[in-house]
């Protein structure tokens, strides 16, 4: 049973890096944050089109090893009609979950995001995973600077 669901996870994870979701640049974003992983040489740029609080459009470009760019595909799907408060509370159930400080994660609440969660058992990883949320967590702040997981 846990190599069948292993296996289904891992066929997330290489579709999202083949076929990337809302991989395009937005001209109409009122939000756009640079990210940056130096340790792997993950590098997104997240566009953010939000109104009254609420994420109407995501979409992202950028290079990264297939743990990013599976992440940042999976990102822009989940937090599109998400609240800004919704959209934060995803980004801290998906850090605790990626870095293991918790082992009670609602499966429910993070949807697909669960495929990424084996990432904690490799810390060098865990990085590649969180880059695309820490641009997010960037961008609902509504800061400018560019965001590097170092």
């Amino acid at each position: 049973m846990f190599d069948e669901l292993r296996d289904l996870y891992q066929e997330v994870i290489f579709d999202h890096n083949r076929s990337p979701r809302n991989f395009r640049t937005m001209d109409d974003a009122n939000r756009r944050v640079d990210g940056f992983n130096p340790l792997c040489g993950d590098k997104v740029t997240l566009f953010l089109k939000i109104d009254d609080h609420v994420i109407q459009d995501a979409s992202f470009q950028g290079s990264g090893c297939a743990i990013s760019t599976a992440s940042v595909s999976l990102m822009t799907e989940i937090i599109k009609g998400k609240s800004e408060a919704e959209a934060t509370t995803l980004f801290q159930q998906f850090h605790e979950m990626t870095t293991g400080k918790t082992e009670n994660i609602d499966l429910q609440a993070i949807g697909k995001l669960a495929v990424l969660a084996g990432v904690r058992e490799y810390p060098a990883r865990v990085k590649c995973a969180t880059l695309a949320w820490h641009t997010l967590d960037a961008a609902l702040k509504n800061q400018q600077d560019a965001v590097s997981t170092e």
